[in-house]
């Protein structure tokens, strides 16, 4: 294979984690290939306009390799998020409006989306962003078509967006994988010891990341019952008695305080169950749905279907 040229638009006020994260996995797929090839498969590279020095939004300085304007079209254009990409940058966006559609694949990485979207790349397009940031980009773009439930998405071969901040290293890792093979792809997630690889239509609102802590220690209580005991009678009616409430008292403070439903909390966190187990171990997908407290095999590949689009079995033959 051929080296791509990767390139990162770099601006201040970026969240560095958008950067690095992508950049270390890119680096890993050239170290596993190191015994394979003199060269490595991707050329990374860094550039701000007037290649002047940037700082990151926790302070850190970064000092880019080239000034954009200097730089060829890459095979890879890679823009990152944070606070910068909201603000009015009217020379960057031009600069991207003028070569963004010119690499191979333009990838936007959080709020990086924003600025792609003001640049005219994104029209008629179907994109995520960080969930936090989607409903604005939607307001302000119209004709791009925003989706915040998954962590990435590929809209054809030339564009690619990604969730908040780790999301982008779950993206990266899939355009590794796409070049290099599901293996590389999952040495590289271990050496960074992050969870294995999420695939992209993954929702962005887990029990854990979505939900809020409680305020109140029954509640609160309620809340680790379920992450420890997925297979146990989860029913509002059970979890309320736990906590000392009525069932309706039960609901309606466990939504206020949590921020999603007593139902839903427990359908997304016997999920995330499943997938450990799948991942993780070597137990038979009757064993799964039991262990996880689902009433038949067909009743979690429903729920898997649904949320991930991918069948137990499937999942567990890509990511195990």
């Amino acid at each position: 294979m051929a080296p791509r040229s990767v390139l990162f638009v770099l601006f201040d006020d970026l969240q560095s984690l958008d950067l690095t994260g992508p950049m270390e996995v890119f680096t890993g797929a050239n170290l596993c290939l190191r015994s394979q090839r003199e060269e490595p498969l991707y050329e990374l590279r860094t550039a701000s306009l007037g290649g002047a020095p940037v700082r990151s939004s926790s302070g850190l300085r970064i000092t880019p390799d080239a000034d954009l304007t200097d730089e060829p079209t890459p095979d890879i254009l890679i823009v990152p998020g944070g606070h910068g990409a909201h603000s009015d940058n009217p020379a960057l966006v031009e600069w991207l409006r003028d070569n963004g559609r010119k690499a191979g694949l333009l990838v936007s990485v959080c709020s990086g989306a924003y600025l792609l979207a003001e640049a005219g790349l994104l029209d008629g397009r179907r994109v995520t962003t960080h969930w936090d940031y989607a409903d604005r980009l939607a307001a302000r773009h119209p004709e791009v078509t925003v989706d915040a439930e998954p962590i990435f998405i590929r809209d054809g071969d030339d564009l690619a967006t990604s969730a908040g901040v780790t999301a982008g290293i779950d993206l990266a890792l899939d355009l590794v994988e796409r070049d290099l093979g599901h293996q590389v792809a999952l040495t590289i997630a271990r050496h960074l010891v992050v969870f294995l690889r999420r695939p992209g239509n993954q929702s962005q609102f887990s029990a854990q990341l979505a939900a809020q802590i409680a305020h109140r220690e029954p509640l609160r209580d309620v809340q680790r019952w379920i992450a420890e005991r997925p297979d146990a009678d989860l029913s509002v009616e059970a979890l309320a008695k736990r906590a000392h409430l009525s069932p309706r008292q039960f609901a309606r403070s466990f939504t206020a305080e949590v921020g999603m439903t007593p139902g839903r909390y427990v359908d997304l966190t016997r999920l995330e169950a499943a997938r450990r187990r799948l991942e993780d171990t070597r137990d038979g997908i009757a064993a799964t749905a039991k262990a996880c407290g689902y009433g038949t095999p067909e009743a979690m590949r429903r729920a898997f279907v649904r949320v991930l689009d991918l069948s137990p079995a499937e999942y567990r033959r890509r990511y195990s």
